[in-house]
């Protein structure tokens, strides 16, 4: 063997269950108690262990441009129109930077993988996807990365756009998502992008229904075409804000619906907090669809990050952890259970949305391993827990050194 893992405690197994992990060519080849052979080895001392998080939803290419944005009314605040003036100065270097320090961070706090919402439209054209894409090849060291290309200020209504989708999709990219709020027609943006992942075959994985009431919800689109097309297990729908303003018996016709169609929910509390409800003075709406209500009727769900330190939200630190901490506190989850129920949204339900076939610690899976500071997924929830070594391939790739108090003698 080339490393031991030792004396871990794997999310999903009994908290009081120690293993031993043993990771060959860079495959785990044992899961074994006090297991006996010789290899280099990191003890991780009775701490929590995962197969790494995973993040379903970011956007590199317009992350850390927050200083570059004019300021807007709130009430009459768009994140799309904020950023719309900066994409025309944006060079391929200048995306590749911002988008390359950002994964650093989701690396250093944990994520393993990653699937990445990337815009083109004539505005930026290719130069966004470009400086993405890049990084594929060079972080694969310590992350999966996959690319979303998608259209945010319009497709149908948005001449030239449509060609450049092509163009991303003859590049090989698997996923192709929607933003139709953001166009003249939304109905037909929705349709041509069903039409064009047919096509293609690939994936979806949408923007969809944020806004100030449950009225107009493309969700009912999105499942009418998931069904005719036989698209389910295939379908992802991020945000779906409106879901927080459905009743409970309403809410619960949506989940199983959502449930029988196959369409997968990716919920991104800090976003939603920072948009929704912008024209209310008071009785201000959280805009956070839960997760946990959906997840109970049978709809995969993760949570994820959406930005960081752009208009649509001007802070964050790329840890998924927090955002299962902030999805937590806004839905006053407060039972072990539930909290453990945030940790599967970050690992093994994300991973499920995302259709990855080889997560989990199961023999013959690639070497992959997060080690927190934390004995359980509802303490390392409930606490923040820092990650203090990550492994991808049985190589270590991150390394933390716990805070000390430095008492006086």
């Amino acid at each position: 063997m080339d490393l031991i893992i030792r004396h871990a405690r794997l999310a999903g197994r009994p908290a009081g269950e120690l293993t031993d992990v043993g990771i060959e060519r860079g495959r785990i080849v044992a899961l074994e108690h006090n297991l006996t052979a010789e290899a280099p080895a990191y003890d991780a001392k009775g701490r929590l262990a995962c197969p790494g998080l995973v993040e379903s939803h970011i956007h590199l290419d317009k992350a850390r441009i927050i200083d570059r944005c004019a300021p807007q009314d709130r009430a009459s605040f768009s994140p799309v129109f904020g950023v719309t003036p900066v994409k025309k100065i944006m060079t391929v270097e200048d995306v590749h930077a911002r988008a390359a320090q950002t994964v650093e961070q989701c690396i250093l706090h944990g994520t393993t993988r990653m699937r990445t919402q990337v815009e083109v439209d004539p505005g930026i054209g290719m130069r966004g996807f470009d400086g993405v894409a890049a990084l594929i090849d060079e972080y694969k060291w310590a992350i999966d990365i996959e690319l979303c290309v998608f259209p945010q200020e319009g497709l149908i209504s948005y001449p030239g756009t449509d060609e450049l989708l092509v163009e991303a999709l003859k590049r090989g990219v698997k996923v192709i998502g929607g933003a139709p709020r953001y166009d003249k027609d939304g109905p037909g943006q929705i349709r041509r992008i069903f039409e064009l992942a047919r096509e293609f075959d690939v994936d979806i994985d949408m923007h969809l229904d944020v806004g100030p009431s449950a009225e107009h919800m493309d969700i009912h689109l999105v499942r009418e075409l998931t069904d005719k097309y036989r698209r389910g297990g295939r379908v992802v729908v991020g945000h779906m804000a409106k879901l927080s303003l459905l009743p409970p018996d309403q809410m619960e016709t949506m989940a199983k619906s959502l449930a029988d169609s196959g369409v997968a929910v990716t919920v991104l509390p800090a976003t939603d907090l920072f948009l929704m409800g912008r024209q209310q003075t008071h009785a201000v709406c959280r805009g956070v669809a839960d997760a946990h209500v959906l997840g109970h009727h049978g709809v995969t769900c993760s949570l994820s990050t959406n930005n960081v330190l752009n208009p649509a939200t001007p802070f964050g630190d790329c840890s998924l952890i927090r955002i299962a901490n902030l999805y937590a506190n806004v839905l006053q989850l407060d039972r072990p259970a539930d909290l453990r129920g945030c940790f599967v949204m970050l690992t093994e339900s994300t991973a499920r949305l995302l259709n990855i076939k080889d997560y989990g610690f199961k023999l013959g899976n690639p070497g992959d391993v997060v080690i927190f500071n934390a004995e359980t997924p509802e303490q390392a929830v409930a606490e923040i827990a820092q990650p203090l070594a990550a492994f991808k391939n049985g190589k270590q790739t991150v390394a933390w050194e716990l805070p000390k108090l430095m008492r006086p003698a």
